[in-house]
């Protein structure tokens, strides 16, 4: 007598299809939660950076008070300030991670490729304060329409 042996050790197209619909559905919810949070780590790190940078102007408009008698930011805000990706202010910021300062704005460009920047500002004539004194604006995409 010989025996007939069932080999079921594969998966059924039906099975597999609803595996692959699964899968579908929740890599289709979970990346925009993901991209939100890639957004919100790299606004976290650039106001992290501007926070130092806003920390070294005070520095350096210290330093000038002691010397002078009177507190002057530093025209550029990176000026004594150490930034991974800082290209200098004699362009503007190109690919990705970069950071530049050119013609009142300091600009960054993220992972995406969007451009980001703040307008900064070494003297703010509008205070009436008798010391100068300098301003980082608020963050503002920039398009990127040539």
């Amino acid at each position: 007598m010989s025996e007939i042996k069932s080999n079921n050790k594969g998966f059924t197209v039906l099975e597999l299809i609803m595996v692959t619909i699964i899968i579908g559905i929740l890599v289709a919810t979970a990346a925009p939660r993901f991209m939100g949070t890639v957004d919100r780590a790299e606004s976290a790190v650039e106001d992290a950076v501007l926070d130092a940078l806003l920390s070294n102007a005070e520095s350096y408009a210290m330093e000038t008070f002691m010397e002078t008698g009177r507190k002057s930011y530093p025209y550029n805000p990176f000026l004594g300030a150490t930034v991974d990706g800082y290209v200098g202010n004699c362009c503007e910021a190109q690919v990705s991670g970069d950071w530049s300062y050119k013609d009142g704005y300091i600009m960054h460009i993220r992972g995406d490729d969007s451009k980001w920047r703040w307008s900064y500002t070494s003297a703010n004539i509008e205070s009436g304060q008798a010391d100068d004194r300098g301003a980082f604006g608020s963050r503002a995409a920039v398009s990127n329409v040539d």
